[in-house]
């Protein structure tokens, strides 16, 4: 059995350098980490997600090192509204669905909050202070990236989006930061710019979200504080008031946009054929459901102009 372990661990190990080469793709590195976690059982599960999300927190500071401070700033005020409105609208619709399609209430919350706020950075917030068991994390969290996989890129082009348009659509159709960050690397700069300042403007809904979560379930749990939004923001000052470390700055947002290929791979080798059973499929289907009404309603907005910076 140690030996059997031992191999499923080798194997993950060479996908993590895989991942982290910088030959494949965030979605790739997803669907790898994936197939993974569908063929074999992970060995080492409880300790690839506890690093999947500090890689993920990491990997967003580093990406600050590649921000603008000015540009944060006005994206930031720009999206406010805007976050605000989406993460409300979000929430409602997807407490609906839950209870519509008869998902359980607590992996019901999740999906909605990852949805609504930033993907896996909101569930490992509230999930604790919900009281959520590990299957309900698991199963939350492989919705929201799956869902991340879709190429955004391709349909933005199709339908002649600016390269603002495609990154406001992107943070607010796109649930996590990392597919965020992947999505519109590959439309452009400014969409990059955009996206990423305007998607970590809605993480930090994740504190008012927590606190509200404690207070409704008269949870005890420590709420985890969004240290990494933080950080994110004094990289951004450095890359934008301390020229003197210039030459380095690139090479960190590289770092962070390598972390957060790594982190997809991860999260996908978290997932397994008994989590599915455990939880079932109506957890997806609110997942997918939500996702197109998030993804179709704001698409139509900014395409009107009722949405824009």
């Amino acid at each position: 059995m140690n030996g059997h372990n031992g191999v499923m661990a080798k194997n993950a190990f060479l996908g993590l350098i895989i991942a982290a080469s910088g030959l494949v793709s965030p979605p790739i590195a997803l669907a790898c980490g994936l197939a993974y976690g569908f063929s074999v059982v992970h060995p080492y599960h409880v300790d690839s997600r506890k690093l999947s999300k500090f890689l993920l927190q990491i990997s967003v500071v580093a990406l600050g090192f590649g921000m603008n401070l000015n540009q944060v700033l006005q994206a930031g005020r720009s999206g406010f509204n805007y976050t605000a409105v989406s993460i409300t609208a979000a929430m409602v619709i997807g407490f609906l669905l839950g209870r519509l399609i008869g998902v359980g209430r607590v992996a019901s919350f999740l999906i909605s909050t990852g949805t609504a706020v930033c993907g896996s950075s909101a569930i490992a917030a509230v999930g604790p202070i919900a009281n959520a068991t590990d299957e309900e994390m698991a199963i939350s969290l492989g919705t929201v990236f799956v869902l991340n996989s879709v190429a955004f890129p391709a349909i933005g082009s199709a339908l002649h989006l600016t390269q603002t348009q495609f990154g406001l659509w992107s943070a607010l159709a796109i649930h996590d930061t990392s597919s965020v960050v992947g999505a519109t690397a590959k439309f452009g700069a400014v969409p990059l710019a955009v996206g990423t300042t305007v998607k970590l403007a809605r993480a930090l809904w994740i504190v008012p979200l927590s606190v509200f979560t404690a207070i409704a379930t008269k949870s005890k749990a420590r709420i985890q504080w969004p240290w990494f939004i933080g950080f994110f923001c004094l990289a951004a000052v450095a890359n934008t008031y301390l020229p003197l470390f210039k030459p380095i700055y690139p090479a960190l947002a590289h770092l962070g946009v390598t972390g957060l290929t790594v982190t997809l791979f991860l999260i996908g080798t978290g997932l397994s054929k008994a989590t599915l059973r455990e939880v079932g499929i109506r957890p997806l289907l609110q997942g997918v459901s939500l996702w197109a009404i998030v993804g179709l309603v704001s698409l139509q907005l900014i395409r009107m102009g009722w949405i824009h910076l």
